[in-house]
This record gives C-alpha cells, structure tokens and sequence, in this order.
C-alpha cells in the first residue's frame, strides 16, 4: 500500500508530539498533587496554573507568526527545548521558601511551560493541514489521529506523575522527565525528514487576527468548550477525589495519588480514543460540510445535559455508590467532549487556507488557552465557594454559550463548476 506523500514527516512530527505531551501530563499530576499535600488551598493550586494558561494565550496569538517567519520546525524545536529547561528548573524549588515565594516560582516555571506546550501544539496541528490529503475524510482522520493519540498519551502522563510521585518523589520524577525529553529531542532533530514550510520572510504579525467569520465563532466557542472542562478537571475533581479516597496518612496518599491519577488517565485516554474514532463515529466521509456544522452544534447541545445531572448527583449525601456514578457520568462527559472537540479540531483546518494556516491555527488555540485559563480560575474560585456541584453547574452555563457560538457557524458556498 502506497504511503502518502508528507506520511513520514507527519509521523515524526506525531512522535514528538506524544513525547511532549507525556511529561506535559506527568507534570500537571505531580505539581497539583504535591502542592496540595503540602497545604495549598484550592484558589492556590488554581494559581499554580494560570499563568501556563496566560502563556498559551499569549503564544497562541504570537506563535502563528513565528511559524509563518520561521518555519514549522523551529518552533517544534523550541516547544520541546523550553519543556526540558522548565523541568530542570522547577528542580531548584526549596521547600524552606514561604509559600508566596514557592506559588510565585511555580507560576513562572509553569508559564515556561505553558509557552512550550503551545509552541508544540501549533506547529504540530499546523502541519496536519500540510501534510494530510485531500480526498475523502483524510483531513479529518488526520487530525482525529494526532489529536486522538496526543491525548491517550497526555492520559498516560497523568497516571505516571501521579505514580511516579509516590514512589520516587519530586525532584527525582521531574529530573528524569527532563532528561528523557532532552534524548527525544536530540533524535526528532537528527531524524525530521523533508516536507514541512520554513518560513516566509515577509509574514507580518498583523496577519495573525483572523477576518474569517467562522473562525472568529469557532474560536468564541472553543473558549466555553474548554472553560467547560477545566473548571472541573483542573482542581475541582482531583480535590474532590482526594478528600473522598485519602485519610491524610502517607499510605492513605500513595493510594489516593494512584486512584486520582488512574482517574485522569483513563478520563484523558478515552478521551483521546473517541476523537481518534470521531471520524467513524460521524461518518465524515459521507458529510458535506453543512453536515458538519449541523453535528457541531448537536453535539455541544448533549453535552450540556451530563454536567446538569451531575451537579445535582454531588449535591446528595456522599456514598461508594454516589462516587461510582460521578466517576461513570464524567466518563460520558469525556467521551461526548471528544466528539465535540475533535469537530472543532477538524473545522479550523476546513475553514483556513493553507497559505495562512499557522495564523489561523495559532488564533484558533489562542481562544482554546483563553477558555482553560477561565476554567482554570474559576476550577479553585467554584469549588473553594461550593465545591464540585458548583464547579459541573458551571461547566454547564459555559457549554450553553459554546452552542450559542457553534449556531453562528456558516457554511461555505459550494464551488461553481465551469
């Protein structure tokens, strides 16, 4: 069977993609569980995080540039350098500094790594809609593929932090990250084969604010999506699980830390299956993209009914039982959010031009870090104030907003024939 042209660059560009993620997981489980055995408040760990988030903002909108100036390799390059500088510097925390000074700390190293993560991200994403063909749904199983893979394996990172923390503890989980991704690094640059752009020279910066009205409504309805989830993912339900699993001994911790990060990462692994599977799920290779629009905005609307149902679940009395539910409703959640997220995925690259691409994408995942910075803030605020129920019925206001966003999406006229 004949391979299609890019098929290589694309694997390689995939490959490094995984390696990233798996430390980018591994670290989000080891610093939220650390910090909160150690005394940090929820609105804490919260803060921990906002600045990864404010980061990717800033270098989702500054990134599509780079990548237009430089080339898609540069700044897959860069994404992975400045992961493996922000592992090793989170190493020279002290546990002697005040708390202010240890928050302080963390925020900047997870800023750090907030900007490579993005880095990572676009030109990975980008470089689907370069490399993918064009026939059939192959755009699509492209980018269902890269985005499925990359979030089985981020699922993965989460049950290896939280392990790897139980066993070896912090300092020495995060140097070995470190130095694994520096080796990957070094081999995805001795082995990147040909077929990604390098650059332009005149690409200017205010190319970047999009004029497409359909990405600028995906882009508002990716903000919700994504506040959606992680105002309950971020710090709501590792909290939660920790107070219902862990009796505050070391043993009780190791445990709780398993449970929690087995949670995360078969949350996050089923997650990243149903995207992969998305295309099959919708039969995209039979969908105008009419179709698509229609199932984006059908899709968001299920989504909203999990959250409403949990809130209300939480409310009750806690019980074995009452956790099993939660456990399974979030898991519906997670498969549904796959679908709706993998759409979204699919839709930025159908509606961009391949001449601008990195612009549109990096615009695109500039909204995607500016919805989970809210959820990021509103994860420690929500549950601080009234816990998980607090944190779902939120979630469910802000996927109502999505699906006002997706009803704006229009679908191109069909090319005439001459």
């Amino acid at each position: 069977m004949t391979r299609p042209a890019g098929f290589a660059a694309y694997v390689t560009v995939t490959a490094a993609y995984w390696a990233f993620m798996l430390t980018d997981g591994a670290l989000r489980m080891l610093v939220l569980l650390h910090f909160h055995t150690i005394g940090f408040s929820p609105v804490q760990l919260a803060y921990l995080f906002v600045l990864y988030e404010i980061a990717g903002v800033v270098t989702n909108l500054s990134a599509g540039w780079i990548a237009a100036r430089f080339g898609l390799t540069s700044t897959l390059y860069a994404g992975l350098s400045l992961q493996v500088i922000a592992l090793l510097a989170l190493t020279q925390l002290d546990p002697a500094w005040t708390i202010t000074a240890s928050v302080v700390f963390v925020m900047l190293v997870q800023g750090l790594s907030g900007v490579a993560k993005d880095l990572a991200k676009m030109s990975s994403k980008s470089a689907v809609k370069i490399l993918a063909p064009t026939e059939g749904a192959g755009l699509f199983r492209w980018v269902a593929v890269l985005t499925g893979s990359k979030n089985a394996v981020k699922g993965c990172g989460f049950l290896l932090g939280a392990v790897v923390l139980g066993v070896f503890g912090f300092i020495p989980s995060v140097l070995s990250m470190a130095s694994i991704l520096f080796l990957i690094l070094i081999v995805v640059v001795l082995t990147m084969p040909k077929g990604l752009p390098v650059g332009r020279k005149d690409a200017k910066f205010s190319e970047v604010l999009s004029k497409n009205r359909n990405i600028n409504w995906l882009s508002a309805a990716r903000v919700f999506l994504f506040g959606a989830r992680d105002v309950w993912f971020v710090v709501g339900i590792p909290i939660y699980f920790y107070a219902v699993l862990s009796d505050g001994s070391e043993a009780g911790n190791r445990a709780a830390f398993f449970m929690i990060g087995s949670f995360m990462a078969v949350w996050t692994i089923l997650y990243g299956i149903v995207q992969g599977a998305a295309p099959r799920i919708l039969k995209a290779a039979s969908r105008s993209e009419a179709d698509m629009l229609g199932l984006a905005q059908r899709w968001v609307g299920f989504l909203a009914v999990v959250p409403v149902v949990l809130a209300v679940f939480v409310w009750m009395p806690p019980s074995p039982a009452l956790t099993i539910c939660v456990v399974l409703g979030l898991l519906v959640f997670g498969a549904i959010f796959a679908v709706n997220s993998a759409l979204h995925s699919y839709l930025i690259l159908s509606f961009t031009d391949t001449g601008r691409v990195t612009m549109d994408v990096g615009f695109y995942y500039m909204a995607n870090a500016a919805g989970r910075l809210i959820g990021t803030v509103l994860s420690g605020l929500t549950y601080q104030i009234g816990g998980l129920s607090l944190c779902l019925g939120t979630a469910a206001v802000m996927i109502l907003l999505s699906m006002l966003c997706a009803g704006q999406l229009r679908a191109r006229p069909a090319p005439q024939m001459a």
